[in-house]
């Protein structure tokens, strides 16, 4: 029972903070989808658990550690993530009927 309420409170944070970095974001940088196409990336950091420079330095161990991280992901993992990758389009999708709305702040 506590790991179902967790797993909700946990899509509504992961929701609710993609939202607002995008957000924040698509108005500072006056680009809609910017959060959007970054996702992945920020995925990749959480997934992989390994420096960024081991890209560059380790390429191949790196890539392998990803695609491990990868496909050792818990559905609740899955739910979670998909709920940031929500709220990043959720957030697109707000600035751009903003826009469209005549708000030229956003």
């Amino acid at each position: 029972m506590t790991a179902l309420v967790q797993l909700i409170i946990s899509v509504i944070l992961f929701f609710v903070l993609f939202f607002g970095i995008a957000f924040i974001l698509n108005m500072l940088l006056k680009s809609t989808w910017i959060m959007t196409f970054f996702y992945p990336f920020v995925v990749f950091a959480i997934v992989d658990k390994i420096s960024t420079a081991d890209y560059i330095l380790k390429p191949r161990y790196a890539v392998s550690q990803l695609w491990r991280g990868l496909t050792h992901l818990l559905p609740a993992d899955i739910i979670m993530l998909s709920a940031g990758l929500i709220g990043a389009i959720a957030a697109g999708i707000v600035i751009k009927n903003l826009r469209k709305s005549g708000y030229t702040m956003f």
